[in-house]
């Protein structure tokens, strides 16, 4: 079997160095790392991941919690966050189960991992607090848990429902209802909440019945708009949560015969791909998705790097992409 004894030999280095060299050790300079390389290569030489475990006490590997990966939004963040954490030497392992308990008792404490990205985070879970009294470094990516302050990479989502209050205001709507996100997530919390501050200051209501809410999924969408349009009082414009939930609503109003954007305005919010698609030109909030799940991973590795720093939480500043399904009343 090869070893990195080996490799050392036809380099002319020590094993220390070539050890260093393939980890990518910035005290190496890059000739020599050229050389060390060349030499595993030609020997087909792979390092064990096992033997750098034990000698770094670091895994390389960092745990990625989503328990909603049906929702066409994650896939989107899940690519840009592993090419960025493999720019930085670390291996990426999906954690899909339903729950963040089950999660947390049986695979994301053993230290199998050096780090944890939470996408699905919800307010009050015990999760984020498990970690920390573990010592366990962990990044908010998209939602936050509340509570202690914690690395995370969010959006400003309550400006981002202000800005869709402010346009269907212009527009000229006064019947205008919202498709939420569950209340116990902080993106379908403070989306709600900025879209109520900014339609208080047009001087617009909104009732408590013109409210629906719901898993970011499809079928909170189709089914919170028909129960909205078998209501006493048709709305005339519609924000949901997401763009997911959007896309079930649209679909609701083509089934019932009712015209986008001529009868219903309709604004998502996320920008996904999905959104821009011809058949939709969903109108929506757009923030940089990439650089979003860029941002968590850089944010995690520098938390690892430096496990005593302060907290740091990067916002993102959403604005309003016009396609074609808002109109004015």
């Amino acid at each position: 079997m090869i070893t990195s004894r080996d490799v050392a030999r036809l380099a002319g280095v020590s094993q220390p160095t070539v050890s260093r060299a393939l980890r990518g050790d910035q005290r190496v300079s890059e000739a020599t790392r050229e050389r060390v390389q060349r030499a595993a290569d030609a020997l087909n030489y792979v390092p064990s991941e096992t033997g750098r475990s034990l000698s770094t006490r670091m895994t390389k590997r960092i745990g990625v919690v989503v328990t909603d990966l049906t929702n066409p939004f994650y896939p989107h963040l899940i690519g840009p966050l592993h090419d960025e954490l493999e720019q930085h030497g670390y291996r990426m392992m999906l954690f899909t189960e339903r729950s963040e308990t089950a999660v947390a008792s049986q695979r994301l404490l053993d230290r199998s991992i050096d780090g944890v990205v939470l996408a699905t985070a919800t307010v009050g879970s015990r999760l984020p607090d498990d970690l920390q009294r573990r010592e366990l470094p962990f990044v908010f990516l998209n939602r936050e848990a509340g509570g202690q302050p914690a690395d995370a990479a969010v959006v400003d989502n309550e400006l981002g429902g202000r800005l869709v209050a402010r346009q269907l205001a212009e527009l000229g709507h006064h019947d205008i209802a919202h498709i939420g996100g569950p209340a116990d997530t902080t993106t379908g919390r403070d989306r709600e909440m900025g879209f109520r501050l900014g339609l208080s200051e047009a001087g617009i209501g909104l009732p408590e019945d013109a409210v629906r809410r719901g898993p970011f999924d499809f079928d909170t969408g189709y089914r919170a708009l028909t129960e909205l349009l078998a209501g006493p009082t048709r709305p005339t414009a519609v924000f949901c949560g997401n763009d997911v939930i959007a896309i079930g609503a649209f679909n609701a109003a083509r089934a019932h015969g009712v015209r986008i954007p001529d009868d219903l305005a309709l604004i998502g919010f996320d920008d996904i791909p999905m959104a821009a698609w011809e058949a939709f030109d969903l109108t929506t909030v757009h923030y940089d998705l990439a650089e979003l799940a860029q941002e968590a991973a850089r944010l995690l590795v520098q938390r690892i790097d430096d496990p005593d720093d302060e907290p740091r939480r990067t916002l993102f500043t959403p604005e309003l992409v016009l396609r074609g399904t808002h109109a004015a009343r």
